[in-house]
């Protein structure tokens, strides 16, 4: 069945419809709460949502978890990435209300200022993962275009609604 289901209701953060809170205590530690949900990305990826209420983090696990590459394309946008398999595992969001909120001339983009670090195959590759599903369903690419030669690439946590089957 396919569900159509508003990013805005699912990303926001006073708004995690059906997602399953867990509290999590270990020998004396301080709860954790964590709001989880499973979905279906468009192409037909296992997408798990997980998220940290009080430390403001979203991190979206693309199908099975393994051993990762963390990439950070920006201070609070890490992707998660399986260099052999040349899959992205996970989308980390950190503040992510501040990521997900809506300006008056539309999303908030940052730029991905940390990309030009990043040897050029692996560069490449992130570039890929970035600009194919599941990942561009939830992390939208766009470019600022500093001067006629020059181009910095942007992004932005999708607002649009999300196709996902149930």
């Amino acid at each position: 069945m396919l569900v159509s289901i508003s990013a805005e209701i699912l990303f926001r953060v006073q708004a995690f419809p059906g997602l399953a809170e867990t509290n999590i205590t270990q020998d004396g530690m301080s709860e954790l709460k964590l709001q989880r949900t499973e979905l279906t990305a468009k192409d037909g990826t296992p997408v798990h949502l997980v998220y940290d209420d009080e430390a403001d983090i979203l991190e979206i696990f693309f199908g099975e978890n393994s051993p990762a590459t963390g990439i950070e394309l920006t201070d609070q946008i890490i992707l998660r990435v399986d260099q052999r398999q040349r899959r992205a595992l996970s989308l980390m969001l950190l503040h992510f209300s501040i990521l997900s909120e809506q300006t008056e001339y539309g999303p908030r983009s940052f730029p991905l200022d940390k990309l030009d670090r990043l040897p050029t195959e692996l560069r490449e590759l992130v570039l890929r993962l970035l600009t194919s599903l599941p990942v561009s369903q939830f992390l939208k690419l766009s470019q600022f275009q500093i001067s006629p030669k020059e181009q910095m690439p942007i992004a932005y946590v999708e607002s649009q609604p999300i196709a996902v089957y149930a």
